[in-house]
């Protein structure tokens, strides 16, 4: 039986282009539970993926809140619900984003609105 690869803080956060902080913060929110020898956080290869989905998740746009409960799904040996959830999360996801394209549009075209009427009283001056 092979021993398990491990990861310390630090060789963690150098690979996944994160601080050290962040990794803790996760830790605190229950996200991560690594091993300790002392005051040392030991990592293993779960814990390598959880903080993978984690990032993954948030570069998406989902809230830790929705991130944990994404991780909380997985199953190693079917994660079927987990890419179910996900898929209806991507799509809440996707509508949130259209929305907001729509109001960022209805915004620049209360802008250029603002602006011309500006510049119509500016040269009424």
């Amino acid at each position: 039986m092979s021993k398990q690869r491990t990861y310390s803080i630090s060789e963690l956060a150098q690979e996944l282009d994160i601080t050290t902080r962040a990794i803790r913060f996760y830790e605190e929110q229950g996200m991560l539970a690594p091993q300790r020898r002392g005051q040392e956080r030991i990592y293993n290869p779960k814990d390598r993926v959880t903080l993978k989905l984690i990032l993954r998740g948030k570069r998406l746009g989902f809230s830790l809140a929705e991130c944990k409960g994404l991780i909380e799904l997985y199953d190693p040996t079917g994660n079927k619900k987990q890419l179910t959830s996900m898929l209806s999360k991507i799509q809440e996801r996707r509508e949130q984003l259209e929305q907001q394209i729509l109001d960022i549009k209805q915004m620049q075209l209360e802008l250029d609105i603002a602006e011309e009427r500006c510049q119509i009283a500016l040269t009424e001056l």
